[in-house]
């Protein structure tokens, strides 16, 4: 039994109660650096990173740069939940078409 399962519970609903928890853990996460970050841009131009102050160069690219890699890793986490339930979308080539 691992952490996530009740006892009774079906695939569907295992599958729908760890997608919204990782929708929520992807929602706080973004929260923190469109809403935190910012706040503490100040305190955090005392840090430089890449020759930049760490509050501009998050403004500027960090941010976006985290948005970017928090999209990748969103999509691989739900790519596999639905693996994992059987519900995924097949591969292009997994039917053996090819390609016109």
């Amino acid at each position: 039994m691992t952490l996530d399962a009740k006892q009774g519970d079906t695939p569907q609903a295992r599958r729908w109660r760890r997608t919204v928890g990782l929708a929520i853990a992807t929602i706080a996460i973004l929260a923190v650096f469109a809403v935190v970050v910012p706040l503490f841009a100040g305190q955090l131009n005392g840090t430089r990173f890449a020759g930049f102050p760490l509050g501009y160069y998050m403004a500027a690219q960090g941010s976006l740069v985290a948005f970017l890699l928090l999209t990748v890793w969103f999509i691989r986490r739900q790519e596999r939940l639905d693996r994992e339930a059987g519900v995924a979308e097949p591969e292009p080539f997994d039917s053996g078409e090819e390609l016109r």
